[in-house]
């Protein structure tokens, strides 16, 4: 029997910038919590809801961490962590890579400092893949990431349509003059290698892509996360996690979305191709199909 706990994070409200709201974030959160319970097995206990101004960096830090070092003990063998809300980018400080930018995460108490980002109020990919390497491959970790972190815009027809990109460019055009000639390696890269490869990540685009927060179904939802929890949900546990990409893939491409969600694990490559995005035999109880 599984032990499992999850962290659904979902970020419409910015303390210092109240112009960048999104409006879709927080029934992400909700809408993978209800999933889990409803379809995965998770008790409403197994699950922390962070939302707005909750979903500071340091209470995020602390809610993976507590899943983490419960997972070393022994008491989880199970973690999803799902994240609604702007990305960016940020100068990558590691002396090897300095030519480099790391993708990050924007919590609500996002503030700047000087021409870029105050890396206290920033989750950086960095320090996600810090914690997460501390798994033993006898613990599942399953991420879901609704946000972007490349500067590419929606198309003009998308802000015709009640549409909005999950991204922060730096807070001045200094920051941003900084970044452009910085090559960022994609979040999912930073958080699959070294020891996380055995892991499952879902990406709501690809890196040079932007995901969106949009008005579907009547009410504000991230594209990904909604279509996600949809096919989810109409498949019954009975697709592998592959079919259900290609579905969400194909609705986003039918609601003339121009993101392709992106699934990683240990059976593809970082570019495979989508039939060999099966999940391998080596994480029972989750192999091919949805977990039950």
């Amino acid at each position: 029997m599984l032990h499992r706990t999850a962290l659904c994070v979902g970020i419409n409200q910015y303390q210092h910038f109240p112009t960048a709201a999104l409006q879709g974030c927080v029934n992400d959160a909700l809408d993978m919590a209800s999933l889990l319970k409803d379809l995965l097995g998770f008790e409403d206990s197994d699950i922390t809801r962070l939302t707005d101004q909750a979903a500071t960096k340091a209470a995020i830090l602390r809610e993976l961490r507590r899943m983490v070092e419960g997972a070393l003990a022994g008491r989880y063998d199970h973690l999803v962590f799902s994240f609604s809300g702007h990305g960016t980018q940020v100068p990558d400080l590691n002396l090897d890579e300095f030519d480099r930018a790391d993708d990050a995460f924007c919590p609500h108490d996002l503030a700047p400092l000087g021409q870029g980002w105050d890396r206290d109020h920033l989750l950086v990919d960095d320090e996600l893949h810090d914690l997460f390497v501390q798994l033993p491959p006898t613990v599942i970790l399953e991420i879901f990431l609704d946000t972007s972190h490349g500067g590419a815009s929606l198309r003009a027809a998308d802000l015709l349509m009640d549409r909005r990109p999950k991204y922060l460019p730096p807070p001045t055009v200094e920051g941003f003059r900084d970044l452009e000639y910085r090559r960022a390696r994609p979040a999912h890269q930073k958080l699959l290698e070294k020891g996380l490869s055995h892991h499952i990540l879902w990406t709501a685009c690809k890196d040079t892509q932007t995901a969106a927060d949009a008005l579907l179904g009547g009410s504000w939802h991230g594209a990904f996360t909604w279509h996600f929890c949809r096919e989810a949900r109409a498949s019954g546990n009975h697709l592998s996690r592959a079919k259900v990409l290609a579905k969400v893939r194909a609705d986003l491409g039918a609601g003339h979305f121009t993101q392709v969600p992106q699934l990683d694990c240990e059976a593809v490559t970082r570019h495979a191709v989508l039939k060999a995005a099966e999940v391998p035999p080596s994480l029972a109880p989750l192999p091919t199909e949805m977990p039950s």
